[in-house]
């Protein structure tokens, strides 16, 4: 069988949001002048690694390029393919049109914030295995997201 994908999404995921002060081990960063800085976690750069490999990773997300731009070089991660998202805001379910054309074939794990109906109802129709893993955009992504999708990944 072919490598599995993951795909990441940014904000909500690497770039917790919500509480007035970032998550333990993560550290500011006022990369858009006028709004909220962004929330690094360096760990997620060895995590991202360990991911890769099992899974090709590639960006998911509204930051398109910018994160291999701002986040990669932070995170200690080569820059990675990026699933192309509508430019300024759009509905959550935009996204997966964009990430079914891009998995095409390959099995899937795609972590967001956000999995709307369509992308449940995508995952469930899928022929090709899928693992949809929901971040709570208040904590991020925490070691057992990446295990989990590790293990899902291995054992495929």
């Amino acid at each position: 069988m072919t490598r599995a994908l993951l795909l990441l999404d940014v904000d909500g995921v690497l770039n917790p949001y919500g509480p007035a002060d970032p998550p333990p081990g993560f550290t500011d960063h006022p990369f858009f002048p006028g709004e909220q800085p962004v929330r690094v976690n360096p760990a997620h750069g060895a995590w991202i690694t360990d991911a890769g490999t099992v899974t090709d990773v590639a960006w998911a997300s509204g930051w398109n390029d910018t994160a291999n731009r701002l986040l990669a070089p932070l995170l200690g991660i080569a820059a990675l393919p990026v699933v192309v998202m509508p430019s300024g805001r759009f509905d959550a379910g935009e996204k997966v049109t964009r990430i079914d054309a891009y998995a095409r074939d390959r099995p899937v794990a795609w972590v967001d914030d956000i999995h709307p109906p369509q992308a449940h109802r995508w995952a469930g129709d899928r022929a090709w295995p899928t693992l949809l893993v929901t971040a709570d955009p208040m904590i991020g992504l925490t070691r057992d997201h990446i295990d989990r999708v590790i293990a899902w990944a291995r054992a495929l």
